[in-house]
């Protein structure tokens, strides 16, 4: 198997990387990692991969796959519990690198996509496997990242486990996605649903917000409040404790409004005339994603269950079959109803005889939690733990 590699996405052939994504999310299209480009992350180096078959070439035959990957600093601690996490800042007062990592990630950065790479039907897995492994391997080994990440695997691209550990990597637990299977036809619908305990505690809440006279309208275009949105989402990333990666630009929210079209969607809410908080949304196909939240202040209110109870709504109103609300806050979204599904990573390093470290230090230094699914509903609804 060939690959051809790009170093920017706008040298990459939008019709041939598009047509491998028929019934793929729209999160690996070629307009979405324009946006991400475009955005200018900071510590992000994108690089984009098409597999030919042996014989062919760029310009005879199409492509058959397709990944990305990016060089990125990341804690290597990234999921240590909270002990491990204050020693970790401690330290970092006089170290700040200090498991801090520059590594080669294969997946997305701001989004799931289980498995990072679509696996056509004519397609070898173990052949796209071994060799994306080799070109992560020389890359790796020419620009110095030491360590190499695949992500993200849930449970219907687990079958991959065997393959990767195959080739010396080590199969460990990333955090949880949770999601929700729309089953409602009107917000009503989902309200008389819950069990009386959980309706009453998310009603309890929603009446605070109303007594504040929080309100709230949908959006498809709103590149012109990147600079609002981008200053309430540092607000909640500064004051996170459970994941902290990827730093957003203003750049983000007004290539994502632009580029995006109506697939690009943001719940504005205010308290009065005053924007007091928002949630992100990407409608992707049937599923519709909750990338991010933002809010002015970093207070302790009933506003980030408010902003959910709606985001609910919103899937239900647009004809959504499921909803994927994201990583962390694991609590509330159980309480609003979610179901959280496991996810793998595969670590290796580009030296084969320190693979043992990977396997030997990851799972020391990071404890990703167990969290347990609730059935808030009357009647059970039909468990889905992975994104289909």
């Amino acid at each position: 198997m060939k690959t051809v590699v790009f170093n920017t996405i706008h040298d990459v052939p939008k019709e041939q990387w598009n047509t491998l994504l028929i019934g793929n999310p729209c999160t690996l299209s070629h307009e979405f990692w324009e946006v991400l480009e475009n955005s200018h992350l900071p510590n992000f180096r994108f690089r984009y991969v098409l597999f030919f078959d042996e014989g062919s070439s760029g310009d005879s035959g199409g492509p058959i796959a397709l990944a990305c990957f990016y060089s990125v600093t990341t804690d290597i601690a990234i999921f240590a519990p909270a002990w491990l996490r204050g020693l970790l800042a401690r330290i970092r007062r006089f170290s700040p690198g200090f498991l801090k990592l520059r590594m080669l990630e294969c997946g997305t950065p701001i989004t799931l996509n289980s498995p990072p790479f679509p696996i056509g039907p004519s397609v070898s897995a173990r052949e796209l496997i071994e060799a994306l492994d080799n070109l992560l391997q020389a890359t790796g080994k020419a620009e110095g990242p030491g360590l190499i990440v695949i992500r993200d695997f849930e449970p219907d691209a687990q079958r991959l486990q065997p393959e990767f550990e195959r080739l010396g990597y080590y199969w460990g637990d990333s955090l949880p996605n949770t999601y929700m299977d729309i089953e409602w036809s009107t917000p009503e619908g989902y309200l008389t649903s819950m069990k009386s305990y959980y309706r009453s505690k998310l009603l309890r809440h929603l009446r605070k917000s109303q007594e504040q006279e929080i309100r709230y309208e949908l959006r498809d275009n709103f590149h012109e409040m990147a600079d609002s949105l981008f200053r309430q989402w540092t607000v909640v990333h500064n004051q996170a404790d459970e994941l902290q990666r990827e730093v957003l630009t203003p750049e983000f929210f007004r290539e994502f409004s632009q580029r995006l079209g109506t697939r690009s969607k943001v719940l504005l809410f205010f308290r009065k005339d005053q924007l007091v908080g928002h949630a992100l949304l990407l409608l992707d196909g049937d599923l519709l994603r909750w990338l991010f939240f933002g809010r002015n202040e970093p207070v302790n209110d009933s506003l980030y269950i408010f902003v959910g109870h709606k985001v609910i709504e919103t899937a239900i109103v647009l004809g959504a079959k499921r909803l994927e609300l994201g990583l962390t806050t694991y609590s509330i979204k159980h309480d609003l109803g979610a179901r959280s599904a496991p996810i793998k990573m595969a670590l290796r390093t580009v030296y084969r005889p320190a693979n043992w470290l990977v396997g030997l230090i990851y799972p020391l230094v990071n404890k990703p939690p167990r969290v347990q699914n609730k059935n808030i509903f009357k009647k059970k609804p039909i468990a889905k733990a992975s994104i289909a």
